[in-house]
């Protein structure tokens, strides 16, 4: 007898490898969608994780999106087989192609789920997914002459999952910031920011109100220099590439200061999955680490102080 599904994973593209290693009974390899035997796990490397599937056999067409409907109206397709098939089950659900978005994006309240033909007569869905995005894809409207390079669609993609972005009169750093994608997001939003790198920020960038650069080793930057100044920073950002160990050692020392309230950071592997290191980042107090889109073999770090309404309540 085969066994029961009980979560299943969306990889991104070419990284199913490191998000296997994270997964217990593993049942099926469909394409990029991995379905398991065992209740699901935040796994790190997942592009979206289907939390509680459940097998729904149909008749028809029709008797499909009936029962999709019957769950929920909000579905997302992931197709492998049955291309057409699927696409006509999609269409009697009425699905609405996602809608660009405008930075800042907020995240719909109205949940999403996602399912698939297992074959043509038997559904696989999960009304409960992590990503609020269809099959885990923010699609935003980009901005083809303001950022320097495409880095920032990164940020874009973060700082909408975090729901809140860098606000007027707030300062912040960001470490390994050339050419200045990320620094261009950040004034876009309204703060302050200081870049840190040792190449100098693209010439528009560098010309930007609010924008600041200074040549120096990322690692140099301690907390002690701001702490002297009476300074605090509301936003830590860094996309320095260096070993994991380096990032996890220094990122201590800045959140151990107290004097950041939000850290966002990308955490580069390489070729490794490295699950030792990246257990480590998820262990700091009030911590995330997640696979964006727009990363690559590189996950994001997220350590969000609380709003003001939080802390009042």
């Amino acid at each position: 007898m085969t066994p029961e599904i009980q979560s299943a994973y969306l990889a991104p593209e070419g990284l199913s490898e490191p998000l296997l290693k994270e997964i217990q009974g593993v049942i099926a390899i469909q394409d990029r969608l991995i379905l398991s035997s065992q209740p699901f796990i935040n796994a790190y490397w997942a592009q979206n994780i289907w939390k509680n599937p459940k097998i729904i056999p149909i008749d028809s067409i029709n008797d499909a999106a009936k029962k999709l409907k019957s769950n929920q109206h909000n579905w997302c397709l992931y197709s492998f087989i049955l291309h057409r098939r699927a696409k006509l089950i999609e269409e009697k659900l009425n699905s609405r192609k996602p809608k660009l978005l405008t930075f800042p994006a907020s995240i719909s309240e109205d949940p999403l789920g996602s399912w698939c033909l297992l074959d043509e007569n038997t559904i696989l869905a999960s009304a409960d997914c992590t990503s609020p995005f269809p099959n885990g894809k923010p699609s935003f409207i980009e901005d083809k002459s303001g950022p320097p390079n495409r880095a920032y669609l990164k940020l874009y993609e973060a700082l909408t999952l975090a729901e809140k972005t860098p606000k007027t009169s707030e300062f912040c750093i960001d470490i390994g910031g050339s050419p200045g994608g990320w620094a261009w997001v950040i004034q876009k939003c309204g703060a302050e920011v200081l870049s840190i790198d040792r190449s100098p920020l693209d010439e528009k960038i560098s010309k930007l109100k609010g924008v600041s650069f200074r040549k120096q080793d990322a690692f140099s930057l301690l907390p002690e220099e701001f702490e002297k100044e009476g300074r605090s920073i509301d936003w830590f950002f860094s996309d320095v590439i260096c070993y994991p160990e380096k990032l996890y050692d220094w990122l201590l020392v800045w959140i151990n200061s107290g004097i950041c309230k939000n850290f966002i950071c990308t955490i580069k592997l390489k070729n490794e999955s490295r699950q030792d290191i990246i257990k480590k980042f998820s262990a700091i107090p009030n911590s995330k680490v997640v696979h964006l889109y727009y990363n690559k073999n590189e996950l994001t770090y997220f350590n969000l102080g609380q709003t003001q309404e939080k802390q009042n309540n």
